[in-house]
């Protein structure tokens, strides 16, 4: 039976849709993105609460800055590449160090941009947005992680980058899940041999491995690290002093990504063999989703292989 398949995308339309009603002072500016659509909807329904800056992604910020220092609960999209690279210096000085309440929609992030190329596949978004202190990041795995938690930042008092991908995802959470929280993250599986911690699109992956891995009497405890700032530090700790080793998967360079997050973890906590999944220094190209997923590595198959090279080192 195929599981059903819902975009990123469409989540944080719906997750603006439905706040429209209970945050007045909500406002939506777009980077000629339409909310990921040739024409926003929220923009249809609330044309006095839309703008669309154009491919203007620093102006986007500033403008978005000034809305919000005038009140407004200000949400705003743009790919991610040109969100994250292109504005950085606007959302670091205007946003990060003031700590603004201006939430950011990276659409349209890592290698399953597919066929668009390099240009359009951010892979280090997740590393310079780390690296501002007081932004929390947040990397949804499904359409029902991703739309509680583009509502849930409308009530912060401080800045969010929530990173989205853009093909459709298989759902991973029951529709009426609401229990996301900035910086927690999610136990979907239990285990007492190996931690695999993922985010964003390699939670399905390591679900995958998951059962791959039982078969070989291996138990792996899978956890959705959605939230990489904040890092639920406790919850990923609590699982490796259980298992004694740990793999991480990610859409996403390895240098200042979750691999850092939890090997840095383990290095001043509890040391154990972690060993990552995910794309080494190296750009992307132009190809399928899928293709691209299996040259990169990206796969259950990759996880399962990275997991018995862990649980392996853990047994010397």
């Amino acid at each position: 039976m195929s599981v059903p398949k819902r975009s990123l995308g469409e989540a944080y339309k719906d997750a603006l849709l439905s706040l429209a009603g209970s945050h007045s002072n909500l406002f939506v500016l777009d980077a000629d993105l339409g909310l990921f659509r040739e024409e926003s909807e929220f923009g249809r329904r609330h044309p006095d609460r839309y703008l669309n800056i154009g491919a203007a992604e620093q102006n986007l910020i500033l403008t978005a800055a000034g809305m919000s220092i005038a009140g407004m609960c200000v949400y705003a999209s743009a790919c991610s590449s040109f969100l994250t690279g292109r504005a950085y210096e606007q959302i670091r000085s205007a946003v990060a160090l003031p700590g603004l309440a201006v939430h950011l929609v990276g659409s349209h992030a890592g290698i399953t941009v597919g066929e668009d190329g390099a240009i359009y596949q951010m892979l280090e978004d997740v590393a310079l947005m780390r690296a501002l202190h007081g932004v929390a990041l947040l990397v949804p795995s499904d359409y029902t992680s991703a739309y509680a938690l583009c509502r849930q930042v409308a009530d912060m008092k401080g800045p969010s980058y929530i990173r989205l991908g853009l093909p459709e995802q298989p759902l991973i959470y029951s529709p009426d899940d609401s229990d996301f929280r900035v910086g927690d993250g999610r136990i979907l599986r239990e285990g007492d041999q190996i931690t695999i911690c993922a985010c964003g699109i390699m939670v399905g992956e390591a679900l995958k491995a998951a059962e791959v891995l039982d078969q070989q009497d291996i138990g792996a405890e899978v956890i959705d690290c959605y939230c990489l700032n904040p890092f639920p530090a406790r919850l990923v700790l609590s699982s490796l002093q259980r298992t004694g080793c740990c793999v991480t998967a990610e859409e996403h360079f390895l240098p200042g990504g979750l691999f850092e997050l939890v090997a840095g973890l383990a290095a001043r906590e509890y040391p154990v063999p972690v060993q990552p999944v995910g794309v080494k220094i190296d750009f992307g190209q132009s190809g399928s989703a899928e293709d691209l997923k299996e040259f990169y590595g990206l796969t259950a198959d990759q996880i399962v292989s990275a997991s018995v090279l862990a649980w392996t080192m853990r047994r010397r």
